[in-house]
């Protein structure tokens, strides 16, 4: 009876290993091919999040909410063709129009699709957001490119619901994250927050604009929202309910990490160009677009640490 016992538990174990997704933002890694993409994961029969893959290869996520009066989408793709494809498929949920469109993060990759959209369609954006989308535009026109699409006004508070018929969500400010206007959609029925790029599922922090200490305090906000359990990423895999809780304080640490290791360089006297050739990011080297957004991050927050990115 021992003898077979072992085997039995050992192969009941890889069956439950291969029910596991590995915790990556790689595709490849993750045994996720990339003809599955784009796709739409069922959150709940009027909530799905829609994974697109941008270069060099991971997702960028979409929310799509559908209520009786029309469809909610929580940020786009990154170009007017990826956006289009989401509209398109979209019709294969519901024939409700897209009726409502939130601004998550003010990144190209989120709204250089937006001149897709209906051009009725109800922007919430913050005002951050707003101010930083219509410099976009202004060099945008400047280099003979087509302006940026963007609404004409902004949040007034916070917090803002929006009832979409038999289901209402809340868009939430927590504070600066990735961007200066980080939104959040809160779908309580469902007790899930949509967080777009405040939350990147083991892709290293990406720091072009963000506010590396105020991020962190950010987050905290978030897992402090007692009646959500799904955390949706604005990059890489949506999760469970349980994994998704601890990638995102994964990713707290990730942040912790990195500032603290910059601070280290910085405290040893190094100039930045040192830092960059010295720095140790430990396990998050491995992590999606480590080596590209590492010396990003380092000069970001090196002005953070200077009191020059308020």
């Amino acid at each position: 009876m021992r003898r077979l016992l072992f085997p039995l538990l050992l192969l009941a174990a890889v069956r439950l290993g291969a029910q596991s997704p590995v915790r990556t933002a790689d595709p490849a890694v993750r045994g996720v091919p990339l003809s599955a993409f784009p796709r739409f994961v069922k959150l709940s029969d009027k909530v799905y999040g829609y994974e697109e893959i941008r270069q060099p290869g991971f997702t960028t996520v979409s929310l799509i909410v559908i209520g009786r009066n029309g469809v909610l989408v929580a940020d786009g793709q990154g170009s007017v063709q990826a956006t289009q494809t989401m509209l398109d498929r979209n019709k294969t949920l519901t024939p409700l129009p897209v009726k409502w469109y939130v601004v998550g993060s003010d990144h190209g990759d989120h709204t250089a699709g937006n001149s897709a959209l209906p051009k009725d369609i109800q922007f919430v954006v913050h005002a951050n957001s707003l101010a930083q989308l219509k410099k976009d535009s202004a060099a945008a026109v400047a280099a003979n490119r087509p302006a940026v699409v963007m609404p004409k006004t902004a949040m007034t508070s916070d917090t803002e619901t929006l009832d979409l018929g038999g289901i209402s969500v809340r868009v939430r400010f927590l504070g600066r994250a990735h961007t200066g206007g980080d939104l959040m959609l809160e779908v309580p029925s469902e007790k899930l927050l949509f967080m777009s790029e405040a939350y990147l599922n083991r892709v290293f922090p990406a720091m072009r604009s963000a506010y590396g200490a105020e991020w962190v305090r950010t987050i905290d906000r978030a897992l402090g929202l007692t009646e959500v359990e799904r955390f949706i990423p604005g990059h890489g895999f949506i999760e469970d309910a349980a994994v998704s809780r601890e990638e995102l304080v994964t990713f707290r640490e990730s942040l912790v990490a990195v500032m603290a290791e910059v601070k280290r360089l910085k405290a040893a006297g190094l100039t930045v160009e040192q830092a960059i050739a010295q720095v140790n990011w430990g396990p998050y080297a491995q992590w999606f677009l480590a080596e590209q957004q590492s010396p990003i991050a380092i000069r970001r927050l090196w002005t953070e640490l200077d009191g020059a990115s308020k």
